[in-house]
């Protein structure tokens, strides 16, 4: 009986008792939540115009990152270091079209996925030998983003009727603001504008895209350089929060569970995907993680995604795929 109120009685007690403090770990879920949602946009991205997982994106994160750093630490003044770093962004993508995507045109997707595989390998080396295998620190205040933090003391949400009191961290203010801004605009992008179109018509059949006059090669270069424009904002705010290192790649596989809950060709599945995952790990972490010895917030959005993947494969907004036989 013990048990079973720890479970399912204490955690809701508790949140009922200090509503102040169950919104402050909602709202840092919610930052949590859009970061990893901007991370599976990249993915997102590749999957849309090509069919193929793009393995690659997590280290893309880590590389853009590092290439912002390290201009930086050789007196490049950082907005000037941003723009460059756009620059290697578009010479990666036109780098991968010419000599990884345009031979294996038609090729099965599995081909692909593990020439994405090969592209993680070597960005991986290529980082370290540029680079080196040492953390290193985003200066924040040289790319102009906000320091310091707020308080908010709502009246009556504190223990007991209290004033409540609740943190608001100025960089993860900016760092949710930028992302939910290139949510919507790579959304309108993709529905609105006539590369997006043709993007979509590219991920449905290759021969057919060409046959009406769309050019393969421009939408792979157009869709990898948004990509990895993604990827450059999305190592700016991770590693504005932490250390910029290898380790970043880790947290952008983050992005699986979430384009599974949504589904991998839904931007709004990488929305709604995104906030379960980072509201459900971090709830889960502060209110039931002492009755499993913590760590949840590193196994539950995979647990999350293996309950999916057994009742509901192609996720929220995912098409389900039916083959005829």
């Amino acid at each position: 009986m013990n048990l079973l109120a720890d479970i399912f009685i204490n955690p809701f007690v508790e949140m009922a008792s200090a509503p102040d403090f169950f919104l402050q770990v909602l709202w840092e879920g919610f930052v949590g939540g859009v970061l990893y949602a901007l991370i599976a946009l990249g993915f997102v991205l590749i999957f849309k115009a090509s069919g193929v997982f793009n393995f690659a994106q997590g280290i893309m994160v880590v590389f853009a990152a590092l290439s912002l750093v390290g201009l930086t630490e050789l007196g490049v003044p950082a907005p000037v270091a941003f723009f460059l770093c756009l620059g290697i962004m578009f010479l990666l993508a036109v780098s991968v079209e010419r000599f990884v995507l345009r031979p294996l045109v038609n090729q099965p997707d599995i081909i692909l996925f593990m020439a994405t595989i090969g592209l993680t390998f070597f960005l991986i080396g290529l980082g370290e030998l540029i680079f080196g295998g040492e953390p290193k620190v985003m200066v924040t205040e040289a790319l102009f983003l906000p320091t310091g933090s707020s308080v908010w003391e709502p009246a009556g949400l504190g223990p007991d009727g209290s004033p409540g009191f609740i943190l608001f961290q100025h960089l993860d203010v900016a760092a949710a603001a930028i992302a939910i801004v290139m949510v919507g605009a790579l959304g309108f992008f993709f529905s609105k504008t006539r590369i997006g179109r043709a993007l979509r018509a590219v991920a449905d059949d290759h021969q057919a895209a060409l046959s009406v006059g769309i050019s393969l090669n421009q939408i792979w270069v157009i869709v990898w350089f948004a990509a990895g424009v993604v990827a450059l904002f999305t190592g700016i705010m991770w590693g504005a929060r932490s250390d910029v290192s290898f380790a970043l790649e880790i947290i952008a596989f983050k992005a699986l569970p979430v384009l599974i809950l949504g589904g991998f060709t839904s931007i709004p599945g990488a929305i709604v995907g995104g906030l379960i995952i980072g509201i459900g790990e971090k709830i889960g972490e502060i209110y039931w993680g002492q009755l499993v010895g913590g760590g949840i917030e590193s196994w539950f959005a995979y647990m999350i995604a293996l309950i999916f993947l057994l009742f509901r494969p192609q996720g929220l907004f995912g098409e389900r795929i039916i083959e005829r036989v």
